[in-house]
């Protein structure tokens, strides 16, 4: 074996690479058990360990320390479905930009075209400003978009005489600009949130955003905090001097009354006064400056009692020329560590210190931590303007602003419309009056403070210049934060999936019950099967199991309930490389060659079929990534992974064990008495009988279509919009019952399904989905509630979701990319790899073959089996699934057809001959390969739940027709194409 001790290293790095990797996983559930053990069921108290842990260190790996943040940011994530929580795709609206960048001109043609590109945008793969452009110009050709767009506001933009394709990019430019700035602020809220490993993207192409948030329960919240306006505002500060003697007060009354158990009444203060009994405390405190914008959880329990607030917020104190305790200047008035922020806002709003903080004073954390590795934030004293306690300017004034860099330093240049102009002078020349106590102006949004910086002179012209200690990074955050104010983009809810905890919980356990079941079956059979050299594969095969969790840990693939069927799916089908090379090594020792030389040459001449079969997968995976989306994500990673990773274990990690046995001279047997004549010299004649399977496929096919046409199909939720509840009720109930109540409720017949167990139904509604408000939101789940009590007052809303008519749109379009360009890929594959197109057209005429029996299956059963047979992205994937497993299976026939064709032409076979023996020494591996991946299917399909029941069942009934497409379709199509008069041109 060449390579052995490069495969070796290889092996080696990857076994510790992997061991690393998912010894995160392990530490973290170990931080979460202690948690719950110490919590005894109480959320709060789980909730306020772990983050007490944040910065511990729970990880000791001698050359290394590790805290639980880091350990938790490293485990396996798990997708929704198994953890429970919100998946939410937010739309931003592009269409009021659009008219802000207008001043909300009333030109007729305007809003015309903007309404029309508004409904188009619902059945187009175009961009919305695209649309837009091509409205505009059919509604007017020789009307120009600069009368529209060339305000005072954007005239350093767009110019009088500008083209409509200069406005159509600048709009483009103003969209993307908006997205971007919409994707930071909802990053910022969720991070606020408190939610654990959130995920936040930007959908490419498209101006949607996609959030994950795991574990999750309170959706109306949750709404809310992703739908609310971004409200950016300037507010006037104090001096930390000014609020010192404040903070003072508060942490003594709170030590009072903690002591005494006894709310302590204060009379308010006034306003915000120096108070010179703080001196006292600055030595104490001073001392702990070190500390400031560090963890401050180490302070010792006696001084934590002495000072309760001050044991969670340092003070910003500093230290004088003399070295003396000397408080900072400016508005940060303290420091907090993350886990210690709600402590601090639990006891500003607690009655007693309400009491005490004036009216007049606002406090506020900001917005990012002091420095990108420590989890410490500054909190800010802000100063109310008139009787309503406002800021003293809103954003809506800005008109533009830009990242820049003057003299080498980053900075942010902003600029104000004439109104803004004015005021803003009067509140700068306020702040800088005072030339030894220059104030500073907070920018505020959504209540986070963005930077703080200091008034050095009056501007009188509107346009400032923002310096400060800044990345550029920093200054384009910066920078689409002020944009903001002057253009809002409002973003709304088109799509959302609400996983209840009990039914993550129940997923888990049903796709771990699935999985080792399915493991135990693979391993079963192939050491029955296969005797010595299956256990072989068996040990290559839990290898492999292990590589992928490993892999998966170190990239961050996120786990779904589809990936773990990927991952068991996966192993059915990694056996194909061993089976494929056992089935060569038992032809060469029945050749009569020894058992070194059989192994060699099993390996050799098995290796064209294996790389054949999964490359041809893993094309399929790849688009399916590509335009799959949420738990198919994961699915398809676990499947691209899992091929990768079994081509290594069952080429080079099998092939190690095998010269290791050879090198102890230890004995190999590739089977059992029962099977060692089994599938042996066979003379099954596939080819004369082709045509009754061309009728089987055929009345089937007819049949599908009928079918189609007259009863169609039962689209899912994702694939026609709407809304869909899985609701478990505590007793069996009827669906006729449950169609009947929420038909009166909705005024639109529901569609009502039994969903797994006769208590648990699945419920899908179009009703108000074009309705995006939170009232809508209400309306439909109060109806929804008053009409199943009264049915059964005892049931739970265990999953929740709502596609809308675009985003649905979207995905069936997607759907039908993913399939036509998965069998153009596979044709373009098969026709270079095998240079003839009589291969690759019987290879499509296959796939094409098992897709439509696969569709007419689903037709013909749907309201007939006890289970859901929707179409769905569940079902898309399993076409693609199917298709790859499929053409796996046609490619080794290929490959050995190719073979024989070029072993058997001087003896005058005609095709039909050479096919058939073909065909005949592929038969054991291709009833192996399928028994494993069927039974595995099976077990799914039985143990996986009824969330996996449609999707097991699609690649079951997938894998049977992909199987004998491969026998009865494929190759005999291979014989019509082919003439014999060419059979020597197809010698390789």
């Amino acid at each position: 074996m060449q390579g052995k001790g490069l495969i070796k290293f290889v092996a080696v790095a990857l076994t510790i690479g992997c061991l690393y990797s998912l010894s995160f996983t392990w530490v973290a559930k170990q931080v979460e058990k202690d948690a719950r053990e110490y919590a005894k069921g109480d959320p709060e108290k789980e909730r306020a360990y772990l983050d007490s842990m944040a910065t511990q260190p729970v990880f000791n790996l001698g050359f290394a320390k590790f805290n639980y943040q880091y350990v938790k940011e490293r485990e396996i994530p798990l997708g929704l479905d198994l953890a429970g929580g919100m998946n939410v795709t937010m739309e931003i609206s592009l269409t009021e930009l659009v008219k802000n960048l207008a001043n909300h001109n009333s030109d007729a043609t305007f809003n015309k075209a903007l309404s029309n590109a508004e409904g188009r945008l619902k059945n187009s793969q175009k961009d919305f400003i695209t649309l837009f452009g091509e409205e505009y110009q059919a509604l007017s050709p020789n009307a120009k978009l600069a009368s529209i767009f060339a305000t005072r506001e954007n005239a350093a933009s767009i110019k009088p005489d500008a083209s409509n394709s200069e406005v159509i990019q600048f709009l483009r430019t103003q969209a993307n600009s908006a997205v971007d700035r919409s994707f930071n602020i909802l990053r910022t809220r969720i991070d606020k949130f408190g939610v654990t490993s959130p995920n936040i993207q930007l959908q490419a192409g498209t101006h949607r955003i996609l959030i994950e948030l795991p574990g999750v329960s309170d959706a109306e919240r949750v709404r809310k905090l992703l739908q609310g306006s971004a409200q950016l505002e300037f507010w006037e500060t104090y001096d930390n001097s000014e609020i010192f003697p404040l903070l003072e007060n508060i942490n003594k009354t709170l030590a009072a009354t903690q002591a005494t158990s006894k709310d302590t009444a204060t009379a308010k203060t006034a306003s915000a006064k120096s108070d010179s009994a703080g001196a006292g405390k600055l030595a104490q405190l001073g001392a702990r400056k070190d500390s400031a914008g560090k963890d401050t959880s180490a302070l010792a329990q006696s001084q934590a009692r002495q000072n309760p607030l001050f044991a969670v917020l340092n003070p910003n104190i500093g230290q004088g020329e003399n070295g003396q305790s000397v408080l900072g200047r400016g508005p940060v008035i303290g420091y907090a560590a993350q886990k210690d922020t709600s402590k601090v806002n639990a006891y500003f709003n607690s009655p007693a210190i309400r009491s005490i903080i004036p009216n007049n004073v606002k406090l506020l954390w900001g917005v990012k931590p002091v420095s990108p590795e420590s989890r410490v934030f500054e909190l800010y004293a802000l100063k109310t303007s008139g009787f309503e306690g406002t800021a003293i300017m809103g954003g809506d004034v800005i008109t533009d602003a830009r990242a820049d860099v003057e003299q080498g330093n980053p900075e942010v240049v902003m600029f104000m419309n004439s109104t803004g102009a004015r005021q803003w002078r009067q509140v700068t020349a306020a702040a800088s009056a005072d030339p030894n106590n220059k104030r500073s102006i907070a920018i505020v949004l959504d209540n986070n403070v963005y930077s703080a910086p200091t008034v050095q002179n009056e501007i009188p012209n509107g346009i400032s210049s923002i310096t400060g200690k800044f990345t550029q990074n920093d200054t384009k955050d910066l920078a689409n934060v002020l944009k903001a104010g002057r253009l809002p983009a409002p973003a709304k809810i088109v799509s959302e999936y609400i996983v209840g905890p009990s039914l993550g919980l129940e997923s888990i356990n049903k796709g771990l019950i699935s999985s080792l079941v399915g493991v135990i079956v693979i391993l079963l059979f192939m050491g029955l099967y296969y005797s010595k050299a299956g256990w072989v594969a068996n040990a290559a095969l839990l290898v492999n199991l292990f590589f992928l969790m490993g892999v998966m840990a170190s990239l961050g693939a996120v786990l779904t309930l589809p990936g773990i069927a990927g991952i068991v799916l996966s192993l059915g089908m990694a056996v194909d490389a061993n089976v494929l090379i056992y089935e060569r090594v038992r032809e060469e020792l029945a050749l009569g060659k020894s058992l070194r030389i059989a192994v060699y040459e099993g390996y050799s001449k098995a290796m064209s079929s294996i790389l054949d079969s999964n490359i041809t997968t893993f094309l399929t995976g790849v688009i399916l990534y590509v335009f799959g989306s949420g738990p198919i994500l994961g699915f398809a990673t676990t499947l691209m992974l899992g091929i990768i990773t079994s081509l290594f274990s069952a080429i080079f990690i099998s092939r190690l064990i095998f010269e290791w046995m050879l090198g102890k001279q230890q004995s190999i047997s590739f089977s059992i008495k029962a099977t060692e004549n089994l599938f042996k010299d066979t003379k099954f004649d596939f080819i004369s009988g082709r045509r009754k399977f061309y009728l089987l496929s055929g009345a089937i096919i007819v049949a599908g279509l009928v079918s189609m046409f007259t009863r169609g199909f039962s689209l899912g939720v994702d694939f026609k919009g709407g809304r869909s509840y899985f609701v478990e009720f505590d007793k069996p109930v009827r669906t006729d019952a449950i169609r009947d109540v929420l038909l009166d409720e909705f005024d639109v017949a529901p569609e009502v399904k039994t969903y797994g167990s006769s208590n648990e139904v699945k419920i899908t509604t179009s009703y108000m989905i074009d309705n995006t408000t939170e009232d809508g939101e209400a309306i439909v789940a109060k109806k929804l509630h008053d009409g199943l009590a009264k049915i059964n007052p005892n049931f739970q809303i265990k999953d929740a979701q709502r596609v809308g008519p675009t985003i649905a749109n979207d995905i069936k379009i997607s759907a039908v990319y993913s399939v036509i360009f998965s069998i153009l890929v596979i044709f373009l594959y098969i026709l270079i790899r095998f240079r003839r197109w009589q291969f690759g057209v019987s290879a499509i005429i296959a796939l094409a073959h098992d897709v439509l029996v696969l569709l007419s299956i689903f037709t013909l059963l749907n309201g007939i089996v006890p289970f859901s047979l929707d179409i769905d992205q569940a079902f898309i994937a399993a076409i693609l699934t199917v298709m790859g497993y499929s053409i796996n299976d046609t490619v080794v026939v290929f490959d050995r057809i190719r073979e024989y064709i070029n072993q058997h032409h001087s003896k005058n076979e005609d095709m039909p001959t050479v096919i058939n023996n073909a065909l005949n020494s592929t038969l054991s591996r291709t009833v192996v390969t399928g028994i494993c991946v069927i039974a595995v299917l099976i077990i799914i399909f039985i143990f996986g739940g009824e969330i996996l029941r449609g999707f097991s069942f699609a690649m079951l009934i997938g894998v049977v027709f992909g199987t004998y497409s491969s026998l009865f379709v494929a190759t005999p199509f291979v014989v019509e194409l082919i003439k014999e008069k060419d059979k020597e041109s197809f010698k390789a």
